[in-house]
């Protein structure tokens, strides 16, 4: 998992946009991981926030792998609220 990055179920949409706890990451590296759907010409669909540690989004991430989920580009902009 990069320490920013997005991941997409394609039969869904449904996208998670992993990204980096920066305030804490020497510290307690941690990441937050946003959960939403993207709609065309709409703001996206934003329905949570979980904040992990480093070690469990990266399990997360290569599940999502194994379950059939892809990596894709931003699907909205970083300033979109949960």
């Amino acid at each position: 998992m990069p320490r920013h990055g997005w991941i997409q179920d394609p039969s869904t949409q449904e996208t998670k946009r992993f990204h980096a706890d920066e305030k804490n990451w020497t510290r307690d590296p941690r990441v937050f991981v946003d959960s939403g759907r993207p709609f065309p010409d709409k703001p996206p669909l934003l329905t949570t926030r979980v904040h992990l540690s480093r070690a469990t989004a990266e399990r997360l991430w290569v599940e999502l792998l194994r379950v059939g989920w892809l990596p894709c580009q931003p699907q909205w902009s970083a300033d979109a609220e949960v």
